[in-house]
């Protein structure tokens, strides 16, 4: 038997080109489909995504460049006007060269900014959603009452770099007893690099006040207002006589036998004033160079320039200045054109610059010659003149 067999015609060239147009056509939409549904991200990182995962690692670390904090330069030719004006300039630079890490700082995407409702370099605040920590306080104001302790702690909190509590938590004189944990959940929220700070003005004359500080931390800075005695007596009077109208006159408040002239010493308005009597305590706890003394004299006539003393011992840049201030003619004392968080001028309430009533002047010499010989020790123990004796 006989067979034949048949071959098949091979397939015209024409049909190829077809076959492979159809075929890398497929094969493109089916990788435009993967990409769409957002999975060929992991293998190959966008440009964009970059950009995203190198901002949010600034949003995280901005908290630790304390020293690489971005400030905005005004226009050539003008001066740094602080935080809020810099804002609106364009340029970016950083105050500390040699603190800069490796890798250049990019700010992040102006989308991702106004997501988060932050400024893209934060000004030393914390932003609305709450970053930072409640840590205990590394300053302190210790004293004295009445010496200008309230205006110095609302002219500090203008400071991107101090977080202060507002009221007075009495934690080393009146609630020790409550625990370091209680006394940390008063402060506020802050940011690496920061100053957590709070007032109690009787820490000052508290005896127990300078041990229980030290037992928290040896390395706390303590500032004190002081004021010249026998005035901070009197406003310390007027303050009481404000609260309680039926108290005894001052003048006789203040002997304990108005004919021999003898100082009652117990009473606090007078004993607060013998500043090297209750400097002495704290001198057995903390050296003379983590103690500042600031003027409240000084406070009021020239408060930058407190203010700049104050700014370098705690270690910050002189960001409070003059042009922070106004004279208030009615009130006898500065004021901030703008406060913390605010854009309108603000002055001390109404408590403060009270009118002192008429005090007879030989109760006031006698107060004078009382008050010299501890003012000269407290010149000597501080190595500063404050001129109450002139």
């Amino acid at each position: 038997m006989a067979f034949s067999v048949s071959r098949l015609d091979p397939p015209s060239r024409g049909i190829l080109p077809k076959v492979a147009v159809m075929l890398c056509t497929l094969l493109t939409f089916l990788l435009l489909l993967h990409c769409l549904t957002d999975r060929c991200c992991t293998a190959s990182p966008s440009p964009v995504k970059a950009s995203s995962d190198r901002a949010a690692a600034l949003f995280e670390n901005l908290g630790s460049l304390r020293t690489k904090r971005l400030v905005y330069q005004g226009a050539p030719g003008s001066e740094l006007r602080g935080y809020r004006e810099a804002r609106r300039s364009p340029r970016l630079l950083v105050n500390e060269a040699s603190d800069l890490p490796e890798a250049p700082l990019v700010l992040p995407p102006s989308d991702l900014v106004a997501s988060r409702k932050v400024s893209p370099r934060f000004a030393g605040k914390l932003s609305p959603l709450g970053e930072g920590s409640k840590k205990l306080p590394q300053a302190l104001i210790i004293g004295v009452k009445k010496g200008g302790t309230r205006a110095l702690l609302e002219f500090l909190r203008v400071h991107p770099d101090i977080r202060a509590v507002g009221a007075e938590p009495h934690f080393f004189d009146r609630n020790y007893e409550n625990g370091l944990e209680w006394y940390r959940e008063l402060m506020p929220k802050t940011l690496e690099g920061q100053i957590t700070m709070e007032k109690t003005p009787s820490y000052f004359v508290t005896s127990k006040a300078p041990a229980r500080i030290s037992a928290m931390s040896r390395d706390t800075k303590l500032i004190v207002v002081v004021r010249d005695p026998v005035t901070r007596a009197i406003s310390d009077y007027t303050q009481t006589l404000s609260k309680k109208p039926d108290i005894p006159s001052f003048e006789s408040l203040t002997f304990k036998n108005r004919t021999t002239g003898l100082i009652d010493t117990s009473w606090s308005a007078i004993q607060i004033g013998i500043y090297a009597k209750h400097l002495d305590n704290w001198l057995q706890y903390f050296p003379m160079d983590q103690i500042l003394f600031v003027s409240g004299e000084r406070l009021i006539s020239d408060p930058a320039g407190e203010l700049g003393r104050v700014q370098d011992f705690l270690g910050l840049k002189r960001i409070i200045t003059d042009k922070h201030f106004y004279f208030n003619q009615t009130k006898g004392f500065p004021c901030l054109k703008k406060a913390e968080g605010s854009s309108k001028p603000h002055c001390l309430g109404k408590t403060k610059g009270r009118t002192h009533p008429n005090i007879d002047p030989e109760v006031v010499q006698r107060l004078r010659d009382f008050y010299r010989p501890f003012n000269m020790k407290f010149y000597q123990m501080t190595g500063e003149f404050f001129g109450w004796d002139d």
